[in-house]
């Protein structure tokens, strides 16, 4: 309980704790993509004849999951889950909303219901 009440330890415990909160957001963002992405580069990149692999690089295939090329010539593209990516968002929304505290102040109440001290 004593390295709770130090300062580098608390300031430990915050930057761990913004580093998480950091990593959820781009998780987030990252099923926002998938959700409401364009997919109009993977239609570009199906029917384009002369595509090279600089062309490629500057699309955005981000919701793709597969690409097949068959025989014959087709291609066979297949995208993440819209539905899956949407449900995903919304339980992250909830867990969200539901007033969940810094993992700083968990430990911190949790230490002083141990104790019944206080550390304010």
């Amino acid at each position: 309980m004593r390295l709770l009440r130090r300062k580098e330890i608390q300031r430990e415990i915050e930057r761990i704790d913004k580093k998480r909160k950091k990593s959820e957001a781009d998780i987030s963002a990252g099923y926002f993509r998938l959700a409401f992405g364009c997919v109009s580069d993977a239609v570009k990149l199906i029917f384009s004849e002369d595509i090279t692999e600089e062309k490629i690089d500057e699309l955005d295939l981000f919701n793709i999951s597969e690409i097949k090329r068959k025989k014959g010539g087709d291609v066979e593209i297949k995208f993440f889950d819209r539905i899956k990516a949407l449900e995903r968002l919304s339980e992250m929304s909830e867990s969200d909303s539901s007033g969940e505290a810094s993992v700083f102040d968990a430990i911190r109440k949790g230490a002083s219901a141990l104790k019944g001290d206080s550390f304010e």
